[in-house]
Order: C-alpha cells, then structure tokens, then sequence
C-alpha cells in the first residue's frame, strides 16, 4: 500500500473528520478535526502499519485562529510509507496525548509543551523539557521577541575566563592567518 492509497482508505474512513488532504513531490498529508485527531492516528497505527513516529511539532499562525496547528509525521516500516497528520487548534484547547499510542510521543509532546505552550492531556509526565521549570515563557511562539526576554536566571555562564583559554584547542581571531588561526594546522616543530 503507498501513500496515495492510505490517504485514500484515511479519507474513505473518516469521512468528514478529514478537512484536507494535499501531495506535493510525494509529500503527503493529511488535515482532520482536532476530535478526530487520535482516533485517526490510533487507526493508522493499527490498521495501516503506521508503526514509527518520526516526529510530532507544532506551528504558530499567530493572530489567526484557530492559531496552532499540531503535526505528526508517521512512518511505516513495512510499506515504506511516510504521512504528515495535521490538526488545527485554538490557543486555549489541550490536544489528546499519544503516548499511549507511540512511547516515544512522551519526549516530543514535552518538547511542545515547553516551547509553545500547547497541553496535552493524559499526558504522565508533563513538564518542561529544555526550559527550566518555572520559566514564564514559551519561546517559539511568534510573539516572543528573537533576543529573547531577562530572565531571573543567574549569570552562570561565560562570567569568567574560559577555561581552555589560550590552550592548544582553541582557535585565535580571525584576522589572524590560517596557521595562526587553525590549532590542527600548527607544527609540532615551532
């Protein structure tokens, strides 16, 4: 069975849970009501050997609604197929976990959690992954400004002189030539 077929037998089984399916260079994907969301991926898992989860993220349509739209990316490991499963949600609605569809969901659903703030209920272990806990903000999320926000973290890094500092491993300027520059590049003999 290839992609094509499985978003054939997806549409045909889900009927109007399914709110689009496109192909592009044999990129298949496939968007459903965020109600239909784990029923649909549990289906793929046990019925159309969808057995690898490669990845679950999650994009930010800031000031459009619904604003985040959540995407699996499934593999299969018999049939080689690959499908994209989206699903679109408002700011203030949880997703269904997965984990107890794909294990390996715990760690990506976190990773969701922590920079873009999207809750996943049923979830056992849900806390930041990256961030440290307590952290206020969600960093990939579009508002959130590239240079980031003060924090009431201390300065623990860089707030003294770099260990290696002038040791063998560790390159000079740039304005310096390629010998100077390049550790690997300088001879044993002077």
């Amino acid at each position: 069975m290839n992609a094509a077929q499985i978003v054939k037998a997806l549409t045909e089984k889900f009927g109007p849970a399914i709110t689009g399916t496109t192909e592009f260079r044999g990129e298949h994907n496939v968007s459903v009501t965020l109600e239909s969301l784990k029923p649909l991926l549990r289906y793929c898992r046990d019925e159309l050997g969808f057995d690898y989860l490669v990845d679950i993220s999650s994009v930010d349509h800031y000031e459009t609604e619904p604003r985040f739209e959540m995407v699996y990316e499934l593999y299969g490991m018999t049939h080689y197929a690959h499908l994209r499963v989206k699903a679109m949600l408002p700011e203030d609605q949880n997703v269904p976990t997965v984990t107890d569809i794909w294990a390996t969901a715990n760690w990506h659903e976190r990773e969701v959690y922590d920079m873009m703030g999207i809750k996943f209920d049923g979830h056992p272990d849900l806390r930041r992954i990256l961030m440290w806990e307590g952290y206020p903000f969600f960093p990939l999320r579009k508002e959130f400004p590239l240079a980031g926000k003060p924090s009431e973290m201390p300065e623990i890094a860089f707030t003294g002189i770099a260990p290696l500092e002038g040791g063998p491993f560790v390159t000079s300027p740039m304005d310096a030539d390629t010998i100077d520059r390049e550790p690997r590049a300088k001879s044993f003999d002077s």
